[in-house]
């Protein structure tokens, strides 16, 4: 179900899917700060090109409320197992805010087939600097989430130092 609210510029999406029992405080929080505007930081994350020189090797986007957001970490490996192949655009704000699911965990891991959801937020900073912020939640309880929070946590990490590096060589 979408659901618009045209008088904040945003559209949520709301989608059933495998569910699984969340913790409420499982969640990954990350920030850095990038040297570049919030304009080409939101470009860097919402075009294959930009995907491409910080993030994975391929990708499938659709940049709109529940279009594609699938990041290929192994384009050449078969469908399910190239990395988040199946996750989807949740809610945009452009410039400020893009919103998407996420697979679970890397292939192997049976709670592989839930998602979890990310919020990926870009704030101004003086002198054409970026705040970005990235808040990943939906984790279930049990080894197999525990592994896949503890794979993910560092994930991100890895991601935002790889964009702060990215907006370092310019």
């Amino acid at each position: 179900m979408k659901l618009a609210l045209p008088w904040f510029g945003l559209t949520l999406l709301f989608a059933a899917g495998h569910a699984a029992a969340q913790s409420p405080d499982r969640r990954i929080e990350v920030e850095t700060v990038v040297n570049a505007p919030v304009e080409k930081v939101w470009e860097t994350w919402t075009t294959c090109e930009g995907i491409k020189t910080f993030f994975a090797r391929d990708c499938n986007i659709d940049l709109r409320v529940d279009g594609a957001f699938a990041m290929y970490f192994a384009p050449d490996a078969p469908a399910g197992s190239r990395g988040a192949d199946h996750a989807r655009i949740l809610a945009i704000q452009p410039n400020r805010m893009l919103s998407f699911t996420w697979d679970a965990s890397p292939p192997g891991n049976p709670v592989r087939v839930n998602q979890t959801h990310v919020v990926l937020r870009l704030f101004p900073l003086p002198d054409n600097r970026t705040r970005v912020t990235l808040v990943n939640d939906g984790y279930g309880e049990g080894e197999d989430w525990d592994k896949a929070y503890a794979y993910l946590s560092g994930a991100w990490k890895n991601v935002l130092a790889l964009l702060q590096k990215r907006f370092a060589r310019e």
